[in-house]
């Protein structure tokens, strides 16, 4: 069965059989966000799949400050030991999903002061979506973040999946009621990510001319 944890700070999930890693980001802080259940429900269908271990970061619970660091992060000369410990966990992911919401045709502060934090260790991993929020589905979030993630080297893919109605299902519990689309459209983003990361592999294999 694949390795699968929500671990702290200092603790990325490390792959016993070989496995890629898939770092899903619950981008939202509020304590009545729907991105920890969202990121749950897909972390379940992740195990279904079977081809990553996951890592889930709560950023409510990692707990980084406003960046604070005295340097570029594209130096990685960081002072901080917040920082050193969200860079290792990074650069341990083979993929990345976002789970963010939408807050004024774009996502939040939280999100974007984690990615901000680091600049090389982003590069070249490929990247999903899952967004949610009313009738756009969190998709104006995903819309702000493509330049972002162009800048740092990402490789975000067509397939998501685009909550709309979140509250409808979402429950209060942290009970996800997904219907047929939003279970196929997070069974091909996760198939596309495997298919990318196993491509990548394959060109980092190939020998140098």
């Amino acid at each position: 069965m694949p390795t699968t944890a929500t671990t702290e700070p200092d603790q990325p999930v490390t792959s016993s059989e070989g496995r890629p890693v898939l770092l899903v980001i619950s981008g939202s802080t509020r304590p009545v966000r729907k991105s920890t259940a969202l990121a749950a429900w897909l972390h379940g269908l992740a195990d279904q799949q079977g081809a990553f271990d996951i890592d889930v970061v709560e950023l409510a619970e990692l707990g980084l400050p406003m960046l604070d660091e005295p340097h570029h992060p594209r130096l990685r000369r960081y002072q901080h030991e917040h920082t050193k410990a969200w860079s290792r966990r990074v650069e341990r992911a083979d993929a990345v999903v976002f789970v963010t919401p939408e807050y004024n045709h774009s996502y939040p502060a939280s999100l974007k002061n984690a990615i901000d934090y680091l600049n090389a260790e982003w590069r070249d991993k490929p990247l999903g979506y899952l967004t949610y929020g009313g009738v756009s589905a969190g998709t104006r979030a995903m819309v702000a973040l493509q330049p972002v993630v162009a800048c740092l080297g990402m490789r975000p893919l067509p397939q998501a999946v685009n909550v709309p109605f979140v509250a409808n299902v979402v429950g209060e519990t942290g009970a996800v009621d997904a219907n047929e689309t939003m279970t196929k459209s997070g069974q091909a983003m996760l198939a596309a990510l495997a298919k990318a990361v196993e491509e990548q592999r394959l060109l980092r294999a190939q020998p140098t001319a």
